[in-house]
């Protein structure tokens, strides 16, 4: 990040911030994200097929925004979230950590020395090299390190994940939380809301935001009662799908009957002579 990151600031305001969870190609679904005023996006490179020109695309249709582009990276490994940030991005989402030690190694790796060991580089974080001194003392500051809770040895270890120095939000992923509890395939298996909410709490104590990917609107307005202060209006897959079926279960209605067409009016013989007489006298003009 080589500028104030406006998402952090927000968050650390306590204010509500809303988002989109990015899964398809074309940096049009970013840019429109953008129009819209959303505080964040989540490019999604740990499913799915996302590609590092693909990435790129999506964090350059940010640019000059106050939109800020987040990366979900695959794993936690140097060279990646090197990469990832160099082109750009404004933080990173780390995925399935179980311990403290993990999202150290996580930090340690996006943050330049002395907190970390990111290299310097002379690409987009650093204007190519133009910035290199001024960008990389802003970018320690400001680049956001945002563990995902996603199972039950996170949850565990909350506590002492919560402790890293550099945490700056931890997102919540219910499936793959309920998966590790035993009931893959939910979204919220059997014990596992009041699971989330009992830690959600115990973060939110340590003065920490958390954040949470949801369905549809339903879904958005119970996390934003819960306190959840950073908020995944949806993914564009999630979204195209739901309208989708919604158009098609709107064709499954009844059929309203159609009104009757009118008879046509039929010329009277008083009619039809009425025109022959006005046709002779044009023609007699």
């Amino acid at each position: 990040m080589t500028s104030p990151n406006p998402l952090k600031k927000k968050l650390a305001a306590r204010k509500l911030t809303s988002g989109l969870w990015i899964t398809l190609e074309s940096p049009t679904i970013t840019e429109i994200a953008v129009t819209l005023g959303l505080d964040f996006v989540v490019i999604d490179a740990e499913h799915g097929h996302l590609d590092f020109k693909e990435l790129l695309e999506h964090i350059r249709a940010t640019r000059n925004s106050d939109t800020v582009p987040l990366v979900r990276i695959q794993e936690i490994e140097q060279g990646l979230i090197k990469r990832v940030l160099d082109l750009g991005a404004g933080g990173i989402l780390v995925p399935q950590i179980h311990s403290a030690d993990e999202v150290q190694r996580a930090v340690r790796f996006a943050k330049y020395p002395p907190w970390g060991q990111r290299g310097v580089g002379g690409e987009r974080a650093t204007h190519w090299g133009m910035g290199l001194k001024s960008d990389t003392m802003i970018a320690n500051s400001e680049t956001l390190v945002i563990p995902l809770m996603e199972n039950v040895s996170a949850g565990k270890s909350i506590e002492q994940i919560c402790d890293v120095p550099g945490v700056d939000a931890i997102q919540f992923g219910p499936a793959d939380y309920s998966a590790s509890a035993g009931s893959l395939g939910d979204w919220e298996g059997p014990g596992v809301a009041a699971q989330l909410l009992h830690i959600k709490d115990r973060i939110r104590a340590r003065g920490i935001p958390c954040g949470m990917l949801c369905r549809d609107s339903t879904e958005l307005l119970k996390r934003r009662d819960q306190g959840f202060q950073m908020l995944g209006l949806n993914s564009d897959t999630g979204l195209l799908i739901r309208g989708l079926q919604h158009a098609l279960k709107t064709l499954t209605l009844p059929r309203e009957p159609l009104p009757e067409p009118s008879t046509p009016r039929r010329d009277s013989s008083r009619d039809r002579a009425a025109h022959r007489l006005k046709t002779d006298r044009r023609s007699k003009r």
